[in-house]
């Protein structure tokens, strides 16, 4: 069978790490989407907060597919 995908963006960030980061963005996408198929990191980058710390923010492009709709 064929199968259709739809693609959001999604930027996850976290102060533990690049990781962390993807697993927050898709754990939250997940609350809301069904189907999460892959992703893929489209850039990774950081802010310095005032204390000091790192933040890292991670963009993603995730795929879902289409489903089909039975009433």
């Amino acid at each position: 069978m064929d199968r259709v995908y739809k693609f959001i963006t999604l930027v996850g960030t976290s102060e533990k790490g690049h990781t962390e980061a993807i697993e927050n963005a898709i754990k939250r996408a997940s609350k809301t989407l069904k189907g999460l198929s892959w992703f893929e990191v489209i850039e990774h980058r950081g802010a310095i907060k005032p204390n000091g710390k790192l933040e890292h923010q991670v963009t993603l492009r995730v795929a879902f597919e289409v489903m089909d709709v039975h009433p």
